[in-house]
């Protein structure tokens, strides 16, 4: 794993999580410099999805474990908030549960946290990984229908598409680097992890961007999974508000942590 940090050293400290097979540089690209303004900045790139990095992504434990050693080593084990992209997300719940680091604010960014068992799980990694390893290294998919798909996406005018390409980092940046088996673990560990109910320790308060068009269900879910959270609800897709309202979605976090 690797942090990549950003800003004056003097400021609160916020983690930046990302999402799922995405890129440091692409999730967090458009609003790492406006953040750095009042926050130190750094930017998680976990195992295996980092270009300097020669260790595959072994599990979701394995990278928590990871993430509050070089909070200890590196904060004094204390930071001022972490935002989770999607899988970020997961990382911010399990991180409060834990609570083997201290923080003050937590913002989950339009997360599913879904839950599955190995099999189930197993299946899901195995055809992802079909689908999207060839796009991730060569910027194409294998199939004729999803090269269809894509094309079409990006002829929208819709800026959401390119938008969520970019956050993935493939539109900008070369991530040959990611392995299968990477991708394969990432994927169906974030499903198999447990994640505990009504999430509390005391201490974190829990930010939730709750995007409104991913459906009812995942409201339902944010508050089966976590005590009292502070649902921000935004009538978007995922992720959308960090993707295409970057300058908003950083007047929304300085509002939350300062």
């Amino acid at each position: 794993m690797r942090i990549h940090e950003f800003g004056d050293r003097k400021n609160p400290v916020i983690l930046l999580l990302p999402g799922t097979m995405c890129y440091w540089k692409g999730n967090f690209g458009g609003v790492i410099d406006k953040l750095s303004q009042d926050f130190f900045v750094a930017a998680a790139a976990y195992t295996g999805f980092d270009e300097a990095d020669t260790e595959n992504y072994v599990s979701l434990t394995d990278e928590l474990k990871r993430i509050e050693d070089y909070v200890c080593q590196h904060y004094n084990g204390e930071i001022r908030a972490v935002y989770g992209s999607s899988l970020g997300g997961t990382f911010v719940a399990h991180l409060t549960a834990r609570h083997n680091i201290h923080m003050k604010y937590g913002i989950i960014g339009s997360s599913d946290l879904d839950q599955a068992g190995n099999l189930k799980a197993g299946f899901m990694a195995d055809l992802m990984v079909k689908i999207t390893y060839n796009f991730i290294h060569t910027g194409q998919y294998q199939s004729r229908l999803m090269r269809k798909r894509y094309a079409e996406q990006m002829a929208d005018p819709d800026p959401y598409n390119r938008a969520f390409v970019s956050m993935v980092g493939r539109d900008r940046y070369d991530m040959s680097f990611i392995s299968r088996e990477s991708m394969k673990n990432q994927f169906r560990s974030d499903l198999t992890t447990p994640l505990p109910q009504h999430i509390s320790n005391g201490e974190t308060e829990i930010h939730i961007f709750y995007a409104k068009k991913m459906g009812g269900k995942y409201l339902e879910r944010y508050r089966k999974y976590f005590k009292d959270p502070v649902i921000h609800e935004q009538n978007m897709r995922h992720e959308e508000f960090l993707g295409v309202y970057p300058s908003e979605w950083c007047a929304l976090v300085r509002e939350i942590c300062l």
